[in-house]
């Protein structure tokens, strides 16, 4: 319809795509509700262009139901494309929103091309670890590339068909400088961020991300890419949680945000990291003070260091949180953080744990249509209906495994072994015919 156009662009004209009326559906909203939220900003739909299959588009942003981001990808020591491809399996059918291919070894583009082909939702990458890769293979040296590597990095990843792109653009040639003076338990952890600091402290020049800022947009509008504003500096450890260099890259990345959004690019902002527990929802509340609607974007958050192996739960709890406070896409963390490269029953074991985080915020937030699910499930106990309650559980197979184990019949009306013939519903039989004015446990 419209030369150079992004979702924003068609909202911000009174156009409904075919996208955005696939997210009113998934929804249930309407679209003259959504359409100004796009137009805004405050709702995106990461969707590029130019990728070639059929994918399910989500919306993310306020009012949506939270969304679970599955990170996947080779790394330098380990490159195996098959393994990959399971987790993408993995992932959506454990009803993973998006994917991100973290990828930074072996052929990076052909496994980005591979793993858009296999995993047909929205699509996340990090083009900086492309750029690393050239270093790698062209110049034997990570930290020899130039600022054309970062672009042709970033327009290879667009080209492709990716959704969105994490760019490093908020981290900035002083703070780089600061980051030698200023003492961190953990240090710098974001890969991106690191490779970014380093180059800039090497050759005394400024993060290409924000010299070229204004040509990466041009490129953005073009394939109708979502920025999704990195935090380079989030905290490593929650001893580090909101220093000054988390704070000063999120202003920078506020300001980022705001100029791409009047070129009609979409945007998102991440987030830590690492955050005790009590800092959790002042996180969320310091980044929605300035960076306002836009859709914000946590890892995590971990609420403790000392999880390894377990880190998908102590995550889970920051991310139940962070969602309950705002938060609009969480990216999972799996029991293997911190110690090596997920599986595919690694990739499982985060995503159901994000799953949960994330409805758990919604029953904050969405309340009303969230908590139906939960509704259905409490009519299905209380009636012992096992077919429904095995259904409806956000795991089915494992609840399924678990539930006859120890030779619990199969059929309905019976109780489970836990409580046997003291089992409360057989006890007092007409529990299990309640029912409360004005409404039903039985709507859909």
């Amino acid at each position: 319809m419209f030369g150079m156009a992004t979702q924003m662009t068609y909202a911000r004209r009174g156009v409904a795509t075919e996208q955005m009326k696939q997210v009113a559906k998934d929804e249930d909203v309407t679209l003259e509700w959504l359409l100004p939220k796009i137009a805004t900003g405050s709702i995106i739909i990461p969707s590029n262009n130019v990728r070639s299959q059929k994918i399910h588009n989500v919306g993310i942003g306020k009012g949506m139901k939270t969304k679970v981001n599955v990170n996947i990808g080779s790394s330098t020591l380990n490159v195996n494309v098959e393994e990959e491809v399971e987790k993408a399996k993995v992932a959506l059918k454990y009803h993973a929103d998006t994917i991100m291919d973290l990828s930074d070894g072996g052929d990076v583009g052909q496994i980005r091309r591979t793993l858009l082909d296999a995993a047909p939702i929205t699509f996340g990458t990090v083009p900086i670890y492309e750029a690393y890769n050239f270093g790698v293979e062209k110049h034997k040296n990570p930290l020899d590339i130039t600022e054309d590597d970062y672009l042709n990095a970033f327009e290879n990843n667009i080209k492709d068909g990716v959704d969105y792109t994490t760019i490093h653009s908020g981290i900035t040639k002083e703070i780089a400088k600061r980051i030698l003076k200023v003492e961190r338990y953990g240090g710098i952890v974001s890969k991106g961020g690191t490779i970014t600091a380093a180059w800039m402290l090497k050759y005394d020049k400024e993060n290409p991300y924000i010299t070229h800022y204004d040509y990466m947009m041009e490129l953005a509008q073009k394939y109708d890419v979502t920025f999704s504003l990195g935090d380079a500096l989030r905290p490593g450890s929650i001893l580090d949680s909101h220093d000054e260099l988390q704070v000063q890259e999120m202003i920078n990345i506020a300001r980022l945000a705001k100029r791409a959004n009047e070129k009609d690019v979409q945007v998102m902002i991440e987030g830590p990291g690492h955050v005790p527990l009590n800092e959790v929802a002042a996180n969320v509340r310091l980044a929605k003070s300035l960076i306002g609607d836009v859709p914000y974007y946590v890892l995590g958050p971990l609420v403790t260091d000392i999880a390894s192996g377990h880190d998908h739960i102590a995550s889970a709890i920051g991310a139940a949180v962070s969602a309950s406070e705002g938060v609009d896409l969480l990216c999972y963390l799996t029991p293997s953080e911190h110690l090596a490269l997920p599986n595919a029953d690694d990739v499982k074991a985060g995503l159901i744990a994000y799953r949960i985080a994330a409805h758990a915020g919604d029953l904050v937030k969405l309340r009303e249509k969230a908590i139906k699910w939960d509704m259905k499930m409490t009519e299905a106990r209380r009636t012992l209906d096992w077919e429904k309650q095995l259904a409806l559980s956000i795991d089915p197979e494992l609840a399924a495994k678990i539930h006859s184990r120890t030779g619990q019949h199969p059929g309905n009306s019976v109780p489970c072994t836990m409580c046997g013939g003291a089992c409360v519903y057989l006890m007092l039989p007409q529990q299990r015919k309640y029912e409360k004015e004005n409404q039903s446990l039985n709507q859909s």
